[in-house]
């Protein structure tokens, strides 16, 4: 918001000016001047002018001023002479003044004024008699045109530096005291200086100042602006006239305010310029200025995400788009991805996995714009392995000892029957499987014996623990001892026969 002047305040007219001060009156010099009775007076003048507006004025002058010598003439005999003397004169006069008042605090000004001069009677000092008196009373036509200067010091008073005029008299001829009755013109010249009293005239309005603002300061090609000029030091009684130009865009409006148009401006900063006007004088006119920036459109932004993030072969996936445009423009969206197919032009869309192998797949999320302008995003959905079944493996049940009894060294004793017992609850709680019982040896003993401990084991588990013989399988074993071992094969596991050998029940 940049004013584009600031102006100084409009000097008041006064409505009345009064003078008061000194003044010289007469020749320029003190030397003879036949026929003009005005030489070197001083005094006083007093003026009053009534101002029509700030130039013209009309005067009213008067003057007083004291005859303090006077300057005989002669020849031969009769030699110049200068006496002291006493008299008086007085000028009154009337006529137009045109000052040229400013900003500053010099007024300079000219005038034309005519009236009249009044004379007294001049008489010798320290002489008495008729022959005293030099001349007589005397009246003439006046005429005065000069100039001066003004110099303010407060609203009321000034300084009248100077009043510089050139007078002319009409005086009658003066012959031993006596008029002539033959007039003459005599060229004079009055100077004058003292102070100005200003009295009344409405005080002016200062001058008009213009502020601008544009709202909003930064905006998109295309978007619509306010342009607002505040005035103020209007005059309430006229009316104010306002303009805008600016330097990119359409303006509208002849008010304080108005619109403007961005519709395809380039990316930049430009200038709103706003005018008022009530007058053509200079105090009467105030013009502004504002900036506004046209940003370039941004691109838009997205996020992408997938739900859920893992899956299985043959499941599908939700895709979606978080999107948005700094500048509220339309988007499209698009999708693509590594494996798999993906369908969708909204802000969501479906992933199929069928036929993918298990690893990742890559899903690229796409948005543009009406501008062209693009945002990309990735995402990831993992394709999981199926599981694998677990292989069955067989199982250790517990082992039977023959070393208790010496003499039946294959018999089943109690000990041995209590764990055949578990065995028989067990083969009952699993109804798929089968039971390997494998037979041992000692050393000095033959396979033989071995053989008939793993028949004697199978034979309690069939009679007295119901256990189906199909599902026992009888081995024997190595040289390891006096025991027979049970292991529980589930279906589908395998034995490992490389330490022993298979043999069929009795």
């Amino acid at each position: 918001m940049t004013p584009t002047r600031v102006p100084h305040m409009r000097r008041r007219t006064p409505k009345a000016e009064l003078f008061l001060g000194y003044s010289r009156f007469g020749t320029g010099s003190n030397n003879t001047v036949v026929g003009n009775r005005m030489v070197g007076l001083n005094g006083g003048s007093a003026s009053i002018a009534f101002n029509f507006n700030r130039y013209l004025g009309l005067v009213g002058d008067f003057g007083g001023y004291d005859d303090s010598q006077l300057q005989f003439t002669g020849t031969g005999a009769n030699q110049p002479l200068v006496v002291n003397s006493s008299g008086t004169a007085y000028t009154y006069l009337f006529g137009p003044r045109l000052s040229f008042r400013n900003h500053t605090r010099f007024t300079p000004f000219v005038q034309v004024l005519a009236g009249g001069v009044h004379a007294s009677a001049v008489t010798v000092s320290n002489c008495a008699g008729a022959g005293c008196a030099a001349l007589p009373v005397q009246n003439s036509f006046a005429m005065a045109g000069g100039g001066g200067l003004d110099i303010r010091l407060t609203h009321h008073i000034s300084i009248r530096a100077v009043q510089a005029e050139y007078m002319l008299t009409r005086f009658q001829g003066v012959v031993n005291s006596v008029s002539t009755g033959a007039s003459a013109s005599q060229n004079d010249l009055r100077l004058s200086s003292g102070l100005l009293f200003a009295f009344g005239g409405r005080q002016p309005l200062p001058p008009v100042q213009l502020a601008c603002s544009v709202q909003p300061g930064t905006v998109f090609s295309g978007d619509p602006m306010t342009a607002t000029a505040t005035a103020t030091n209007l005059n309430p009684k006229r009316k104010a006239i306002y303009s805008w130009t600016t330097s990119g865009g359409v303006m509208s409006g002849t008010d304080s305010t108005a619109t403007l148009s961005t519709s395809r401006l380039a990316p930049g900063t430009y200038t709103v310029s706003g005018h008022v006007a009530q007058g053509d004088h200079t105090d009467e006119q105030a013009g502004c200025t504002a900036e506004f920036t046209v940003r370039p459109f941004e691109p838009p932004t997205v996020a992408c995400s997938a739900s859920p993030s893992s899956v299985m072969p043959g499941d599908g996936a939700t895709i979606t788009a978080q999107a948005a445009s700094p500048q509220n423009r339309p988007l499209s969206y698009s999708y693509t991805a590594s494996a798999g197919t993906i369908s969708g032009t909204t802000s969501s869309a479906s992933l199929n996995t069928s036929g993918v192998a298990p690893g990742t797949i890559m899903v690229t999320c796409s948005v543009v714009d009406d501008l062209g302008k693009t945002a990309t995003a990735t995402t990831s959905v993992s394709v999981n392995a199926p599981p694998v079944a677990a292989v069955p493996q067989p199982s250790a049940l517990c082992a039977i000892s023959f070393e208790r009894d010496h003499k039946r060294p294959e018999r089943v004793d109690n000990e041995a029957k209590a764990c055949l017992d578990d065995i028989a609850l067990e083969m009952r709680r699993e109804s798929t499987g089968k039971l390997v019982i494998v037979g041992n040896y000692a050393a000095g003993e033959i396979s033989k014996i071995a053989s008939e401990r793993a028949v004697n084991a199978s034979h309690y588990l069939v009679n007295e623990g119901g256990v189906d013989a199909r599902r026992i399988e009888l081995r024997v074993g190595s040289e390891s001892g006096r025991t027979a071992t049970n292991t529980f094969v589930p279906a589908g596991a395998t034995f490992n026969e490389s330490d022993s050998t298979a043999i069929s029940q009795p």
